[in-house]
């Protein structure tokens, strides 16, 4: 996966005015696109096409700093079509248009060029199990909510806090299958793991897939598959959201599996009362690598 991430990296320097082929590089390499996308963007800490935007106008700033070529010629070797689709790219990286640059030389915000190595400490295990399941129903009450990488989701806080008390434990009753509990799943998830964009997140169970669904509840069908369930345990949802990052940087390079689409899975199996702190279980679909 290193090497695949390296690759990448590379093509995106040799064709810096075009998006990258991800699917045929991912193919060339036993993965897939959907994999590569979410253990880039998790170990860059940024989407690949936000790289590459970045990559893109810290080329153009050296040459529009030179002056040896009009606004115009840059833009359109650049990938763009007019100097005002460029100008607007460059600002959102620099901070100042290219005219402004090319007459004060600045200011210049540069990205270097990404390289990825793997260290392996091995100081502090990953509680781990691989479950095989038949196929399933998510049931329950789903929102279309923003992606929050670090700290609360006010959005997913404000969704489950309008549900009634009497509506947790209806849910409770239904589930019938594992993983058990009432459990937060996202789905649709932007592979790029932009934070900000949407994604489907449903507050419910997981029930058998010939069990009923109610009129009144939503539902996600999960294929058949396996799960990498990973267990933590602590500060609350800094823990889980640490383990969920570590799963990127220690577990998948050192392992033969790779993320599938699909939703992940979280359940709460014990907390403190004022939920500070939790032990939890993330499920997260693999197939082989």
């Amino acid at each position: 996966m290193i090497s695949a991430l390296n690759r990448l990296v590379d093509l995106v320097e040799e064709h810096l005015a075009e998006d990258p082929d991800v699917r045929a590089l991912a193919a060339s390499v036993g993965s897939t696109e959907y994999h590569l996308r979410r253990m880039f963007s998790s170990l860059a800490g940024m989407p690949l096409s936000e790289y590459v935007r970045r990559r893109r106008m810290t080329v153009a700033a050296a040459e529009v700093v030179r002056g040896e070529q009009d606004l115009l010629g840059i833009a359109v070797r650049h990938g763009y079509g007019s100097t005002e689709a460029f100008g607007r790219a460059f600002r959102a990286v620099h901070g100042a248009g290219p005219g402004d640059v090319r007459r004060e030389g600045g200011p210049l915000r540069t990205q270097p060029q990404l390289r990825f190595r793997l260290t392996v400490e091995g100081s502090v295990p990953m509680d781990t199990r691989l479950v095989n399941r038949p196929a399933f129903r998510l049931i329950g009450h789903a929102a279309r909510v923003p992606l929050v990488h670090q700290g609360v989701n006010p959005r997913i806080q404000e969704h489950i806090a309008g549900l009634p008390p009497e509506e947790h434990q209806r849910l409770k009753a239904l589930a019938d299958t594992v993983p058990e509990g009432l459990l937060q799943v996202c789905d649709d998830v932007d592979p790029d793991g932009t934070e900000g964009t949407e994604l489907t997140y449903l507050h419910g169970v997981a029930v058998a897939r010939d069990t009923a669904v109610p009129a009144d509840l939503d539902a996600i069908e999960v294929p058949d598959g396996t799960w990498a369930v990973f267990r933590t345990s602590g500060p609350h949802p800094q823990a889980l959201q640490t383990a969920w990052a570590a799963t990127a940087t220690d577990w998948f390079p050192s392992n033969p599996w790779r993320l599938r689409p699909g939703p992940s899975i979280v359940t709460t199996l014990a907390h403190a009362p004022d939920f500070t702190t939790a032990t939890c279980e993330l499920w997260l679909p693999v197939e082989p690598g």
